[in-house]
């Protein structure tokens, strides 16, 4: 159960991410040129929502199979030997994510300390960085999540978006070939 709200407090939360992103964005645009008047702070506040979007999504994308991997040597490979890389890939993952995650709250540590604000919005300067070691934090509970599936054998590669599949799945839907003619 606590998967559960663990996946839709991610889900929300890269919703309204994108979604603050876009209303900022939009109202700049008016602003801009529409009245020739701005957001002073607006450049600042989307690259902020960018940045946790970035992060937040890492872990999305792990839990839901969407990072893109070049698989075509493991797809070779005996389902037993595929299943070990995935496991060694896994684990080495886990470890970037350790990595950037200490990397992160270093960084956020040093800044908290040093309390400085934006530059254009009034909040503390660690406040938006913060996402880097929560998000690798995240990110490294959804890659034990695949590790788990695949040591107890319920998963066997590391199940990552196939973009030429993918390509050809969506022009089979449109009726089109890659030319845009009916085939």
């Amino acid at each position: 159960m606590g998967w559960r709200i663990l996946d839709r407090i991610e889900s929300i939360g890269l919703c309204l991410l994108m979604a603050v992103m876009t209303l900022i964005t939009f109202v700049q645009v008016v602003l801009r040129y529409v009245f020739n008047d701005s957001l002073h702070w607006a450049v600042e506040a989307t690259s902020v929502c960018f940045g946790w979007l970035i992060f937040l999504g890492i872990a999305y994308g792990v839990r839901t199979g969407s990072h893109i991997g070049v698989e075509a040597l493991v797809r070779l490979l005996p389902p037993q030997v595929a299943r070990i890389v995935a496991i060694v890939a896994v684990a080495i993952c886990m470890g970037y994510c350790v990595v950037l995650g200490y990397g992160g709250y270093t960084y956020v540590a040093k800044l908290a300390k040093i309390g400085v604000l934006m530059q254009d919005i009034p909040i503390e300067r660690w406040i938006p960085p913060a996402m880097v070691p929560l998000g690798m934090a995240l990110a490294f509970l959804r890659f034990g999540q695949v590790l788990v599936r695949l040591l107890q054998g319920r998963q066997t590669t590391l199940h990552l978006a196939d973009e030429a599949a993918e390509a050809l799945a969506s022009d089979i839907n449109v009726g089109s070939g890659p030319s845009g003619q009916q085939p």
